[in-house]
């Protein structure tokens, strides 16, 4: 059995979705400047390299991410690898490629080569599901679905009708997957997002992973 972990590392070099807090790291307390023990302070946003989208993050009155059910977390996933040169993911997409009773859905796409980049800089070019790919997922009983880059809406959307689609019907989104090293197929998904109780409850970082089903 193989474990893939597919979360990006959190660091300040790390791009942040435009508009979202930049990640800052500091030494809080060192051992070499005669401290009892070293204390890292960490500052960025919730919706900070891997992470999941509760609710709350777009729907007045959402289930916060504290509440989300571990169970749709866990189990089994299908990885759908898209071609190259799709830059969005259709409604025709999502009926060629969806499986009839596969509950979680992650999208490896052209995004996950940008994780390769180490340039800290946002790509608005990144490949998105649309409204009508939502609401196709929705349809067919998906209760999680992932994609390889910080958002799986358009750059710039200015109705935000993808998450509205997905979150509304109670779909969990995890965003910022690294999926590099993952091959289309069925795997075991882990994905364990922070217990945030503060705040909106709109979302969290997470450490994703996947195993592979012998």
């Amino acid at each position: 059995m193989r474990i893939y972990d597919v979360s990006v590392p959190i660091s300040e070099q790390l791009p942040t979705y435009p508009g979202d807090p930049a990640v800052n790291i500091k030494q809080w307390l060192s051992l070499e400047n005669g401290d009892s023990a070293n204390v890292t302070q960490i500052d960025f946003g919730a919706h900070t390299g891997t992470h999941v989208d509760a609710p709350a993050h777009f729907i007045r009155g959402g289930g916060k991410v504290e509440s989300m059910d571990l169970e749709t977390l866990m189990g089994e996933v299908h990885v759908i690898v898209m071609p190259e040169d799709v830059g969005v993911i259709t409604e025709s997409h999502i009926e060629s490629n969806v499986s009839v009773g596969a509950t979680r859905v992650l999208f490896k796409t052209r995004n996950s080569a940008f994780w390769s980049e180490n340039t800290g800089e946002f790509r608005t070019d990144y490949t998105y599901l649309s409204a009508g790919a939502a609401q196709r997922l929705v349809a067919k009983g998906v209760r999680l679905v992932g994609i390889d880059y910080l958002s799986v809406e358009q750059f710039q959307s200015q109705s935000f009708a993808t998450h509205e689609a997905l979150l509304s019907s109670g779909v969990i989104i995890i965003e910022g997957l690294d999926l590099r090293q993952v091959g289309a197929g069925v795997y075991e998904l882990i994905c364990l997002p922070l217990k945030l109780s503060g705040g909106t409850g709109d979302g969290a970082p997470a450490r994703v992973v996947l195993r592979s089903i012998d």
